[in-house]
């Protein structure tokens, strides 16, 4: 959908992804969603609402998914 919304999950970065790059992830995706670059006043607060929950939503997935031959992780070997 968006091309310039980068993968967040290892192994594409060996690091676990911070909040920040998380919710600019979820920004590009309510703007593309929307069709708005910044929404009009009317619309902020569902626009703002959107892309935290979006971003929570994305956090909770981030965190629950396993990849399968990655290199084990403290969090990963914490789960064993």
């Amino acid at each position: 959908m968006c091309r310039s919304i980068k993968t967040l999950r290892p192994p594409v970065i060996p690091e676990e992804a911070t909040e920040e790059e998380i919710r600019a992830a979820a920004l590009q995706y309510v703007r593309k969603v929307s069709g708005f670059r910044a929404p009009a006043a009317h619309n902020r607060e569902v626009f703002d609402r959107a892309v935290e929950e979006i971003t929570a939503s994305t956090m909770r997935l981030l965190d629950g998914i396993e990849v399968r031959g990655a290199a084990r992780t403290e969090k990963n070997a914490a789960r064993t």
